[in-house]
């Protein structure tokens, strides 16, 4: 039970295959004996723009670079209609969004912004205000907040704190306070048990496959590279014994394997990562532990009290808290389950999610399905 919690909090989750393998919502059809292509997408087929948004540094009077941390990186496609604010989950980047960015703007009129967030920290909703100012000025269009995980919270808050005046509505992916804070607890294991380092950004990509943590191949293979980082020369050291080799999937050795050899595969995978260029996690999410009790405490109820219309997307209804069950039951959001997925819903299924947001948008009336889509 204590695992199956855990995997709420962020995006990132152990392995969880379905009894029908990878997503079916992946575009890549892989027949059996086929080998499955794990190379890099770009960023450019999915979204049309790519720029970096500076915002204004809260001890200045103009917009000025001091750090790197006042720099957010966005994609953002189309340039009619309302505009669809993304926030990433715990440890991901804008790039998860884009595969589904490719469906819905295929499905209704309208704007995306998928916004990276920095570290992870206290700052993430102001950020996102900024941004919004930044970009649009004192009279932002239309805009739905949509967050995955932390991403969800972060929107909730963003949407409570009036950060965004213009905000249309409000949709949360699978993130409720209730499992979430229950899996607070165990989460530090999990991070703990993820390889620190990757040999290559193919390698990177397999492991998010193989593992469960991305179902969709095509999805891994665009937004694994928002993920990861090209490590700094300290991280060849031999001491970093968690890294994901070319048999990325492994059965733990038996305790009666003799002890020089287990010594002498640690010596040659060494020896064989420092050869390459090696990968590791662009975000140290245990760093980020001080913050998320801030982050998950008191969300259904925020969520409830926002007085825009809200949308709850869940990859399984046992994940629905008291407050949440209570709210909709009365009506005070929608919410639809999506089988079959794992925690990144949006990425396993991104067909499903952009039909179900799309659906949410035209019913309240703030676009319409695009000529020649069939409904």
């Amino acid at each position: 039970m204590e695992k199956q919690l855990h995997l709420n909090l962020l995006a990132s989750r152990p392995p969880m295959a379905g009894p029908g393998g990878f997503q079916s919502g992946s575009k890549i059809k892989m027949g059996p004996g086929r080998k499955k292509d794990f190379t890099p997408l770009l960023w450019s087929q999915y979204f049309e723009t790519m720029e970096d948004v500076e915002v204004e540094n809260e001890n200045a009077l103009r917009f000025v670079l001091l750090t790197a941390q006042h720099i957010f990186r966005i994609y953002c496609s189309g340039s009619l209609g309302p505009v669809l604010l993304l926030l990433h989950g715990g440890g991901h980047s804008a790039l998860s969004w884009a595969v589904f960015t490719s469906v819905i703007s295929n499905m209704i009129t309208c704007r995306v912004v998928a916004m990276d967030l920095r570290g992870h920290g206290k700052e993430n909703t102001l950020d996102v205000g900024k941004v919004v100012e930044v970009l649009y000025g004192e009279n932002p269009p239309p805009i739905l907040i949509i967050g995955h995980s932390m991403g969800g919270a972060i929107a909730v808050h963003t949407a409570t704190a009036n950060y965004v005046p213009s905000l249309l509505g409000l949709c949360v992916i699978d993130v409720v306070e209730g499992t979430a804070m229950d899996a607070l607890n165990s989460m530090q294991n999990f991070l703990r048990s993820r390889p620190k380092t990757f040999k290559s950004l193919e390698n990177a990509i397999e492991w998010s496959v193989k593992s469960g943590q991305i179902r969709n191949i095509e999805s891994a293979r665009v937004s694994m590279g928002g993920q990861v980082k090209k490590c700094e020369e300290s991280c060849s050291s031999p001491s970093l014994s968690n890294s994901a080799g070319e048999g990325i999937i492994e059965e733990e050795e038996d305790e009666d394997v003799e002890e020089e050899s287990s010594k002498k595969k640690m010596r040659e995978d060494d020896q064989e990562v420092k050869k390459e260029s090696v990968f590791t996690w662009r975000v140290e999410l245990s760093k980020t532990e001080k913050y998320w009790d801030g982050w998950f405490r008191g969300l259904s109820a925020l969520f409830l009290s926002c007085p825009v219309p809200k949308l709850l997307l869940l990859a399984g209804v046992d994940r629905l808290d008291k407050d949440l069950t209570i709210g909709q039951m009365q009506g005070k959001f929608q919410m639809q389950v999506l089988p079959q997925c794992g925690h990144a819903v949006h990425e396993d299924a991104p067909e499903k999610v952009a039909d179900a947001l799309a659906t949410f948008m035209v019913r309240h009336k703030f676009t319409e399905f695009k000529a020649g889509y069939m409904w």
